[in-house]
Parts: C-alpha cells; sequence; structure tokens
C-alpha cells in the first residue's frame, strides 16, 4: 500500500484537514444534484444513511425538511462535533463516528453519496460497492453523485463511467448512471448522477 492510501484509510489524516481548514471539497451547501433528489422524496421516515458524511449539508437538509431517521457517518470527529453545535436537536445518537468499513448491525433503505467514494483509495473500491451492498435494505438505493474526471492530484481519486459499470453491476441494478445535468458550477462536466439498487 502507498502512502497516500496509508494516509487516507486513517481518521487522524482527513481531522488534520479539518483542523487546518483544508476542506475543497465542502461545496458550502447541499449541492443541486442531492437537493433535487431529496425534495422528490415523499417518505420522511426512511432510514438514510450519508457515509464519510464531513460537514454533512445534506444531512443539515433533509433534517430541516422532516426527514426523521437519518445516520451521519464520519471517521473524523471534527465535523460531526460542529454539526452537533448546529442542530442541537439532531439526535446525538445518530451521528456515528467509526470507520465506515466497520459499520455493522445496522440497515438503511438509502444511502447518500457525495464526495466520499473519491476519498477512498481506489485498491478499497471493491470494497466499498461491497459494504453498500451489505448496509442496505432489501431493494435499498444508493444514490449520489461520483466523480468522472481525472484528477491531477489525490484525493480526491479518479475515475470514470466504464470503471463504476463494471465495478457495480455484480451488486446493483443499475437504474441511473449518467452525466449530471444539474452539477455546482466548479463540478460541471464532471459528475455522473448514479441511482442504484441493491440486488
Amino acid at each position: 500500500m502507498d502512502d497516500t492510501a496509508a494516509q487516507v484509510n486513517h481518521a487522524s489524516f482527513w481531522q488534520n484537514r479539518y483542523d487546518q481548514g483544508q476542506t475543497n471539497w465542502d461545496a458550502g451547501s447541499i449541492t443541486t444534484p442531492l437537493k433535487t433528489y431529496i425534495d422528490q422524496l415523499d417518505n420522511r421516515h426512511q432510514r438514510i444513511l450519508i457515509a464519510g458524511a464531513g460537514n454533512a449539508h445534506e444531512g443539515a437538509y433533509l433534517h430541516q425538511q422532516g426527514f426523521d431517521r437519518v445516520f451521519l457517518l464520519d471517521f473524523a470527529t471534527a465535523p460531526l462535533e460542529r454539526f452537533a453545535k448546529a442542530y442541537p436537536d439532531f439526535p446525538r445518537d445518530h451521528l456515528l463516528c467509526q470507520d465506515f468499513f466497520d459499520l455493522d448491525g445496522l440497515t438503511f433503505d438509502l444511502i447518500l453519496e457525495q464526495t466520499f467514494f473519491c476519498a477512498i483509495h481506489p485498491n478499497r473500491r471493491q470494497d466499498y460497492v461491497k459494504q453498500m451492498h451489505h448496509l442496505l435494505a432489501t431493494e435499498g438505493k444508493l444514490v449520489g453523485v461520483l466523480f468522472d474526471w481525472q484528477f491531477e492530484t489525490s484525493p480526491p481519486f479518479s475515475g470514470s463511467i466504464d470503471e463504476y459499470l463494471t465495478l457495480f453491476s455484480e451488486y446493483f441494478y443499475i437504474n441511473t448512471m449518467a452525466p449530471c445535468y444539474n452539477s455546482i458550477p466548479a463540478r460541471q462536466g464532471k459528475e455522473l448522477f448514479i441511482h442504484l439498487t441493491k440486488k
């Protein structure tokens, strides 16, 4: 395993990024693709996980819209502590400070993906897919955005639609995996919207 993988696979790497304010992946608010998807959801009692939640703008929006079974997962403490202070009425036991790959004993109807996959070293992408499949309930959905772009430095780690189709198709039905039409300006032409159902 190279040095970059060794770093990104540990909470201390990301905690340091938050402590030093190096959070250039953070858009500052919920992005258009996720907001548009959330706005058409009717069931506000489904169990929703945001893995690698970071500052969890999506979690804040869901909470504000009355979704009452939202869980935020991150193995860096800083963003979860910040979220808890900003939203004191959010259930504290729904803030999960642990490694995504170690999460067990919970299942979800929906998992939202936003700049988490691209933060994981590519040598763990198969593990990511298997763990998402494990965490989803029967016919559960994985929805969000993935980068279809080659980055000069990592993280974020690059990826392509051809890779993703091969990677996910063993465990998921591919309902949608297509260029994102409503990305925020900084990500225009770089994102794919995904809507996958657990096999």
